[in-house]
């Protein structure tokens, strides 16, 4: 591989990926996301993922460790740090980035443990259950329409490379749920059931509502069992990322100890 050195801003490949790192949705235009730092590059090369594009700094370039990253990738690139900045939704740049086709939308596994989303909008919550959903052997996670775009690059970051090992499916309706086969389990402050002492499924498919609106009333009739996480401390609820983990992590524990 050798790497292309690139001086001018106008180059067609860093036109397309600034519009990539500026636009949470530009990724459904295009077909091809923009994954930043060598953390995520690396979680993706571990799970198989093979770039069409590495970007890298005249730094980064020096750097064999880094600049090992890009092997196997279609092109390689090594522009000066002012042209890498555009591409960059960090306060403090990265030394390197990676390009990657979209790949399609994968079917729905109707009996996998999974995670749904109701309208979450802040991107670090999205990122953070889907981190919680890998971490907790959750395969399959389904976002409704309204939810934040999965692939934007501050899902990817907060997801800290979580995205490269799920099956991730968005835009769907409420019908689409039908499909499943797998009960729903939603939370509410209101449920009479604490989680630890519910009779939880397993697999089930947790349910996860906006962070202000919580759960849809029409989502929450098809959920056949709705919990409450004990707050001793007093607040009047948890942020949906918290409570996601902890429901994950029920879940797992369950399921362990039931072999």
């Amino acid at each position: 591989m050798n790497p292309i050195h690139v001086s001018s801003r106008d180059n067609p490949n860093l036109v397309r990926l600034r519009k990539l790192a500026g636009d949470a949705s530009a990724y459904r235009k295009l077909g091809s996301l923009w994954v930043e730092g060598d953390h995520l590059l690396r979680a993706a090369r571990q799970r198989g993922w093979t770039p069409s594009l590495v970007v890298l700094t005249e730094a980064a370039a020096a750097r064999p460790e880094l600049l090992a990253l890009a092997e196997g990738a279609a092109k390689a690139l090594v522009v000066p740090a002012e042209l890498f900045k555009p591409l960059s939704t960090l306060e403090s740049p990265a030394l390197l980035g990676a390009e990657f086709t979209l790949p399609a939308a994968p079917a729905l596994l109707p009996d996998a443990a999974s995670v749904v989303l109701d309208r979450l909008q802040d991107a670090g919550n999205v990122g953070a259950i889907l981190r919680s959903a890998a971490a907790f052997g959750v395969r399959q996670v389904l976002a409704l329409k309204g939810t934040a775009a999965l692939w934007s690059p501050k899902v990817l970051r907060a997801g800290m490379g979580a995205h490269f090992g799920l099956q991730l499916i968005e835009g769907l309706a409420l019908e689409d749920l039908d499909a499943l086969r797998v009960p729903l389990v939603a939370t509410s402050s209101h449920a009479m059931a604490p989680l630890h002492r519910a009779a939880l499924p397993s697999p089930c498919a947790w349910v996860m509502g906006h962070e202000g609106q919580g759960v849809s009333d029409a989502l929450l009739a098809r959920c056949p069992l709705t919990v409450s996480i004990p707050q001793p401390g007093g607040e009047e609820s948890l942020n949906v990322a918290a409570a996601a983990a902890i429901c994950l992590y029920e879940s797992e524990r369950r399921r362990s100890e039931q072999g």
